[in-house]
Parts: structure tokens; sequence; C-alpha cells
């Protein structure tokens, strides 16, 4: 007897395992046909009746609708406690929201040839991918799909016409808006799987992945994309190759295709900044020992030999100039002649960058079939959430069919109250940075204050340090701790607000959400970067005269630069917030989910005896999100705006945009390959509002860049100088120059330091500053001489040049780039005739066959008139 049951146990075992190898790896129902297009989780809890009820109510409307449904139960799951609904679309349902969504689908393959895009096919070899990856399918002709005609399309075999992506995105769009009320109760919040799982009835809703990513599927019918996409474009030792862009578009849908298209393409172009950003950058150093105001400024003789005034008023004493020589050498690394060609440089970059992009943009429009994607088709996807909350309807004067609406009266309420929400952040970031401003002020004080030792010694914190660099180097930190938490907050009130306002289509939703968090980003990662390089050192005053952040009572003396200038400090600011976000983001997306699943991914990839099903498998990862891919473009525009707006302070941005993007493109694929639940397949014609924003952005950096190089940089005064003010053209006597004088005595007690028995003990009676005024004596003291109204007006004129100068080129060269190529325009015309003249001859041939139908059908006694019969059918053809 316990023979027998051991042997009925390991005989139970063994089904049981058989069982669960049958559902390993594998997107079949149990009868391997119907093939798995979404996947629907749920757990028993205490809502349990509540839950099941409305479960119920989904799943039988879902059938209604006229899905297949199978359910795995509890027991068979990794953790006995989760059921797994899965869902099939029949060919009906299929055929029938294609015709709905005008998906379009193969008629006939195309014989239109391929643009040679690679002309040095040799050299571009090794970058390149096999061909099957790169081009998964062979190119057709296509045209929206209508059931009644599906003789017209090439159907071989109805179970794969659709590709997994279009199945999943259809089988999505009847969740979405599939009822779970009962049958004659109609209540229109009950609808939509977004809200049962937002409730909780539903745990994920989620389409399937092929197969594991690091094994071919067992089952041949499989396609084995995802293991393909990690193969050739997640593992970071090919981040050298060329993107699978069309196995990336087949499987992950347009829309994320679009994404990927472009990052590779922005980190393509910039390969091209970086270099030149390099070259500068070796400039500046190759001219390091030609440098004749820094050796002037260390000069023990020169710089050590000039008393500046005091910086802050009390805790500051006065300094020697030499004690700014570092500073002065790191500054002209990147404050030198070369930095003006790289600012001009990069205006024009920009602009080859975007109308490049368009041509680009224009080309994968045509090869995916995205050229028709218009207006209607982003009708057809009207937000659920629009639907169930806009319970006014009126006549849509074009279908003249009722539509949901929202009243006008409403409309203007919830755009006054997202726009009050919206100033009021970017008041708090404004009001933030003035505070870091006002820590700037007070630190720098509290910095000098360390230092006792005026005239013997350097002024240095440490060894190498300033107090303005020391300042600088904290006041950046503390701003961006202050940035990363403002914007976690933010996030979450830009995304209520927008929901608030309840946009219509989600492509309306994804461009409100859009203008409203980079509006903030912009405010919030740029506006230090604005202060240092446009006010700090513009509105100082001078000795006797100073301007204070509050008033005079605040004590809070507006900053000075260095005498080398403001450049290195703008640099130091660029720096830490660029490289901060950069490591920042880099660690939210791939430390911090790795971390997450690394034991469970580890544990199902070298224990294969541990099988479970692909449901189970894909339940375990992350979600993507329908906002997951907006931040992605989010972080890439932020870079693009440190690398554009602010390139003439640091030259080396777009090289560390260069390292990052490497990385993020692997990282970005690498998540969406391994980490993520498969998304849902979407349709975009191109990257939508961003490239509006990056229009402007472009724009606007001629202007940022044009003030850099004028009233940041020092260069324009050192031309000023050597060309109308330096007899010898040798640049020295320059620093001597570019300080004014100013009488120790006439200085107010306020702005006097503390301690000075050493000063008043000294021969020393007068300090320098930076400006141009008269000095002391003079019938014009304290006043601007005429060398500042010089310099005034070169950095005007040198304005008014560049931004003429790049804008001409900008749109010299937009006029000269055609946005679509001609190529792709013969092409787009080619398949556009051979369209027509196929669905000509396709509608005459079917009209032939009813005609020569009805000869077959008409009674014996019309046979005699075939005269007739057959003039008509000339007539008809």
């Amino acid at each position: 007897d316990l023979r027998g049951r051991l042997l009925c146990f390991q005989s139970e075992n063994k089904q049981r395992t058989k069982k669960l190898q049958q559902n390993t790896d594998t997107v079949f129902f149990r009868d391997g046909v119907r093939r798995v297009d979404f996947v629907l989780s749920y757990v028993d809890d205490k809502d349990g009746e509540k839950k099941q009820e409305r479960r119920r109510a989904f799943e039988a409307n879902l059938e209604k609708d006229g899905l297949e449904l199978e359910t795995e139960d509890k027991s068979d799951s990794k953790d006995q406690k989760t059921y797994f609904l899965k869902i099939h679309a029949p060919w009906k349902v299929l055929a029938t929201y294609a015709d709905v969504l005008k998906i379009k689908v193969p008629f006939k393959t195309s014989d239109v040839p391929h643009g040679q895009d690679v002309p040095l096919e040799c050299l571009s070899h090794p970058f390149r991918l096999p061909e099957h990856v790169m081009r998964p399918e062979p190119d057709y002709f296509t045209y929206p799909f209508d059931k009644t005609k599906t003789d017209f399309f090439l159907i071989n075999d109805k179970d794969t016409f659709f590709p997994p992506s279009t199945r999943n995105r259809i089988v999505y769009y009847i969740l979405a808006r599939c009822p779970y009320y009962k049958e004659g109760l109609k209540e229109r919040d009950k609808t939509g799987i977004k809200r049962l799982l937002s409730n909780g009835t539903y745990t994920a809703a989620f389409p399937l992945h092929d197969c594991r990513y690091w094994k071919r599927a067992r089952n041949a019918e499989c396609e084995s994309e995802r293991f393909n996409l990690y193969q050739h474009w997640a593992r970071f030792l090919i981040f050298y190759k060329e993107q699978p862009l069309n196995l990336i578009r087949k499987y992950y849908g347009e829309k994320i295709g679009i994404y990927f298209a472009w990052l590779g393409f922005y980190t393509e172009m910039l390969f091209f900044a970086a270099v030149m950003g390099v070259i500068c950058f070796t400039y500046g150093l190759l001219s390091y020992d030609n440098n004749v105001s820094s050796k002037e400024i260390c000069d023990a003789n020169i710089g050590g030999s000039i008393v500046m005034c005091p910086l802050c008023d009390k805790k500051c004493p006065f300094w020697k100039l030499n004690s700014t020589c570092l500073s002065s050498w790191q500054s002209h690394l990147f404050d030198n002649e070369g930095t003006i060609f790289f600012a001009i440089f990069m205006g024009i970059w920009v602009t080859l960058f975007l109308e490049f992009w368009k041509r680009r943009q224009a080309r994968l429009e045509y090869e995916w079939d995205l050229v028709d994607f218009e207006e209607e088709q982003q009708q057809l996807q009207i937000r659920p959430e629009f639907e169930i909350q806009c319970t006014s309807k009126r006549l849509n004067k074009i279908s003249q069919e009722m539509e949901p609406y929202l009243p006008v009266t409403s409309k203007c309420a919830r755009f006054c109250l997202s726009t009050a929400t919206v100033i009021f952040w970017i008041s708090l970031i404004v009001a933030c940075i003035i505070g870091v401003i006002a820590y700037r002020l007070a630190v720098y004080a509290a910095f000098a204050s360390i230092i006792k030792d005026p005239m013997r010694k350097i002024q240095l914190v440490g060894k190498f340090i300033t107090p303005q660099l020391a300042t600088s180097v904290t006041a950046s930190c503390i701003n961006f701790v202050i940035i990363m938490i403002l914007n976690f907050f933010y996030e979450r009130v830009a995304i209520w607000i927008t929901d608030m306002e309840i946009p219509k289509t989600h492509l309306e939703y994804e461009n409100r959400l859009t203008m409203k968090m980079f509006l903030f980003q912009f405010v919030n990662y740029y506006s230090s970067c604005f202060y240092v390089a446009f006010f700090k050192g513009k509105f100082v005053g001078s000795p006797g005269d100073y301007t204070y952040m509050f008033g005079p009572w605040s004590k809070l003396r507006n900053e000075e630069c260095d005498p080398g200038g403001c450049l290195i400090e703008l640099t130091t600011q660029l720096v830490i917030v660029m490289s901060g976000k950069q490591l920042w983001g880099n660690i939210q997306e791939a430390l911090l989910p790795l971390i997450r699943n690394w034991w469970s991914s580890r544990k199902g990839r070298h224990h294969p005896e541990n099988r479970y099903s692909r449901w189970e498998q894909d339940h375990a990862l992350l979600n993507f999100t329908q906002l997951g891919l907006f931040y992605e473009y989010l972080e890439m525009v932020v870079q693009f705006g440190f690398i554009t707006l602010f390139v003439a302070s640091f030259p080396l941005a777009p090289l560390l945009a260069l390292f990052n993007n490497i990385l993020e493109i692997r990282v970005d694929a690498w998540k969406f390959t391994t980490q993520y639940k498969r998304p849902v397949a979407s349709k975009a014609r191109n990257i939508g509002a961003w490239q509006e924003i990056l229009n402007a952005v472009a724009i606007l950096s001629v202007v940022t860049n044009a003030f850099i190089m004028a009233f940041t940089s020092d260069m324009i005064p050192r031309m000023v100088f050597l060309y109308s003010y330096d007899e010898h053209k040798s640049m020295r006597g320059y620093v001597n120059n570019s300080l004014s004088v100013y009488n120790i005595s006439h200085i107010p007690e306020r702005n006097m330091p503390e301690e000075r028995d050493d000063w008043f003990g000294n021969s020393t009676t007068t300090c320098r500053y930076r400006d141009y005024r008269y000095p002391p004596g003079h019938q014009k003291q304290y006043t601007h001489t005429m060398q500042f109204w010089h310099i005034l007006a070169a950095k005007m004129a040198f304005i008014i040049i560049m931004e003429h100068v790049v804008f001409v080129v900008k749109f010299l060269v937009a006029w000269m780039i055609p946005d679509v190529p001609t190529g792709v325009k013969a092409r787009f015309k080619r398949e556009r005739y051979l369209i027509q003249e196929y669905l000509h001859n396709y509608e005459v041939e079917r009209l032939k066959l009813q005609l020569s139908a009805s000869f077959l059908t008409e009674p014996q006694s019309e046979m005699s008139l075939p005269t007739d019969k057959h003039e008509t059918l000339s007539e008809c053809l």
C-alpha cells in the first residue's frame, strides 16, 4: 500500500512538472493554438466579494465584446495567491477594431527600392547589425484595414496577420472602454481597466513578452524578438553598434521607436559638438603659458603688490590680488579666444541638428506608415477619463454624432486653477533661488572671517580653494539638493493639475503635461545658472556706494566677481548641476531597478529547474507607466538646454552629454528589455511638443551665449584694451588697467573690516576694485571713465553682430535643407500612385465578379436580352 501511494505521488509530481514545463516560456492558451494577447492578475483579499462582483461583470462584458478568456488558478502560481486571467482576441474582434482604428496593414509587397543611406559600406560595417535584425520583416504597401475587403490584403494566416504589438493595442483599447456594471445599470464612472487597477480589483494588466531575454522561445511560432533585442541592442558592450529601430518599432510600437530614433540621432550629432568642444578646450591648455593676465596676477611684484578692497562688510579684510592666482589660470581654460568661435559654432550646430532631425523623422514617417496618421486617428484615442467625467454632450459638426464635451465655464475654472498653481510653484522656485543667493552672500562673509591673516599669506581655505570658489561650490550643491526636492513634489502636482483639466485626447494630455513640466524644470534647473551668468557682479556698485540685496539694513552686499571674471563660477555651477542630474538620473534608472530585481532575476536565470509561466515571469517585472517615455524625453531636453544655453562657459559639456547618452541608450534598452513589463504599443508620428520646445531653446541659446560672451566673459574688455589702449599689443598692463583705485580713507565705517590694525600702520592708502572709474583726486573721481563706455558699446555691438550672424546662418541653413528629403518625397508619391492603381484594379475586378454572379442568378426569361446586359456591364466598367 505504501509503495502504491509512493508511485501515485511520483506520477502526480511528474504530471505537475510536465504541466509547468508546458507553461514555461509560452504565450499561448492551454490548447497551444490561441495566443495570449493580454494578461490580468488579481488576488483574493478582505474586500473579495465586491471585487469579485466587479470582475464577474467586467469579464462578462469582455466576452460579450468577443474576447476569449482563460484563468490560471492561484494554486498553479508561484506565490499560491495570484490568479492570472489570459485574454485572446479572435480574428473577428481583431478585424472589427482594426477597421475602427484604421490600422494600416499590408496588401502588396513593396517594389520601391530603398535609398542608400550609407555611402561607404565597408567603413560602416563594424557598426552595423545583421540584416534580419535591422529589417525583421519585408517592406509592404499598406492601406487602412477594411473588414469588408479582406481579400484585398495579404492574409496568409489570420492568426499571424496582425503582429503582437497591434493585437495588444487593440485589446487594450477594448479594456480601457469596457464597463464593469451589471446589465441594465449604466454607471459611467464604472468603466475601464484603469479604474479597476486603481481600486485594486486587478493588480496588473500587461501584454506578454514573447520569450525570456536571455534565451529563445522553445515554440518555433514565437518570434523571440525580445531575445534579439537583448542580444543586439540592450548590452553595453555593443554601444558602438547602430540601433535596430525597425525591430524596436515592431516590438514596442512607433511611439517608443521614435524616442530611440531621436535619442540615437541626438547622440550622433553630439559627437561633432564634443569634438569641437575638446578642440576649444585643448586650445586653452596649449595657450596656457601665453596667458599674460594670469602671469601678472600671480606675479609677486604685480599681483602681490596690489591691495584689493574688502569683498563684504566688516568680516572681509583687505586682500592681495595674487590670492586669485589659481582661479585666474582655471578661467583661462574656458575663457579664451576659442570660446567665441565655439559659441558661434554651437549656434549653427543646434540648427543643423534640428533640421537634419526633421529629415530623419520624415524618413521614419514614410518607412513606418505614419504619414497619414493625422488628427482623425488621434481623435479615436479619446481618453476614457474624458468620456467618463464629461457628462455633457453636443453634436459634432463633422461626424454629425453626439460626443462628450467639457463646458466652457468648467474649462475656464479649471484653467485658472491650473495657472494659479503653476505660478505658485514657479514663485516658490524663485524664492528658493533668492534664498540660495542670500546664503552665498552670508557664507562668503563666514569664509572670509575664518581667514585672519590678510597680508602675510594668500587668502585660502585649505590650500587651493578661495572663499569665492568655496562659496560657489557649496551654494551649487545646496541648489542641486533644492532642485531635486522641488522636482519630486512638482512632478506630482503637475500630473494632478493636468488630470484636473481633463484633456480630451492622449496627445492633448501629454502636450499639456509637457509644457507644465518643462516650464517648471526650466526655472528649476536653469535659474541659478542665469543668476551667475547675468546678475552676479553686474550690480555691485563701488566702494562707498555698494548695492545691497534687500537694502542696506540687510547687510547682504551683492556679490562681486573674481578679477579673472565670473565665467569660472558659471562653469562650476553648470558642472555641478548638470553632472549631478545625470549621475542621479543614471542611479535612479539603472541601479535602483537592478537592486530591486537582482534576487528574483538571478534566481530565475541561474536556477533553470525553477520554471515559471511566462505571465508569472512578466508579472514580477516593473510597470512601464503611460508617462514613462515622458520622463525620458524630459531628461534629455533638460540636458539639451544645458549644452546649448550655457555652453560658452563650458566647452566640455557636449562631451559629458555624449558619454551620458551612450550609457543612456543602453540603460534604457536594458530597462525596456529586462526590467519592464512589455508596454502597450502606441503610435506617434513625431516627438510631439518636444519639437517646439527644442526650437525655442535653440533660439534662446543664441541670445544667452551672446550675452555670456559679452557680459560674463572678459574677452570683450581684453579685446578693447588690446586694440585701443595697448600700444605694444602684448596685453601687458591689462590687469592694472581693469582695476580702479579707491582711497581707503573714503571708505565708510560700515564697509571697513573689523580687524584693521595692521592696515593703519601700513603705508598703503588705496585699494583696488573691478571697474573702470576715475581715481581719487581726479576732477570726475569715482565716475565711469570713457573706457567703460567703449567697452559697453563693444559688448552691445558684439551681441548684435553675433546674434545676426548666427540667426542669418540658421535661417539660411534651414532654408537650404528641406524638411523632407527629395528621395522620400519621390518614394512616397510613387507608393501613393501604386496604391491607387492597385486599389482601382481591385475594385474593377470585384465589380466584374459581382456582375458575373448576377448573370448567373438572372431568371431564364430575362436571359433573352444579352445585348442590354453587356451594355450595362460596359457602362459600369
